[in-house]
């Protein structure tokens, strides 16, 4: 690969989300974003750690994603946290929208990256995990961690 295309590859993850929340389902869709904002994403200066998403008139919109200030940008910068829409078809948007009226079902966005040239983002349906949940998933780790440990004294 070339310098150019291995520059702007852009993979931005929401590590919380497998923690907090059971992925029901991922979509993909696009983003609409301002020039700098694209820019900043694809150096990397983007967090969708508390981001979410609602529906609201008929469309996705993404809610508290952080995009820090293009660094050589001017007056076309725009509010870091501003709402975003996100880029889906009909059918997608109503299908979304099923999920939501249920109840106890959410949209948030596990990450972006790129697809060609365009930024995309995997937008999850997901249902929050209780405490007890997570501190099961947090007894699995440790005891995964300790079976990787004796596994490593074994072998030396």
């Amino acid at each position: 690969m070339s310098e150019a295309v291995k520059k702007y590859q852009v993979n931005i993850s929401n590590r919380d989300i497998h923690f907090k929340y059971e992925i029901l389902e991922k979509i993909e869709c696009g983003i609409s974003l301002s020039g700098t904002e694209a820019k900043s994403v694809k150096d990397g200066k983007c967090n969708l750690k508390d981001s979410f998403a609602i529906i609201r008139n008929n469309a996705v919109v993404l809610k508290n994603m952080h995009i820090s200030p293009y660094d050589k940008g001017n007056i076309n910068n725009v509010n870091p946290t501003r709402d975003r829409i996100l880029l889906l078809n009909k059918n997608e948007i109503l299908k979304l929208l099923n999920y939501v009226k249920q109840g106890g079902y959410t949209l948030i966005p596990s990450k972006i990256y790129t697809k060609g040239r365009w930024l995309k983002t995997e937008l999850c349906v997901c249902k929050g995990k209780k405490l007890y949940d997570k501190r099961e998933a947090i007894k699995k780790r440790q005891d995964e961690r300790q079976m990787n440990a004796f596994k490593m004294q074994d072998i030396r």
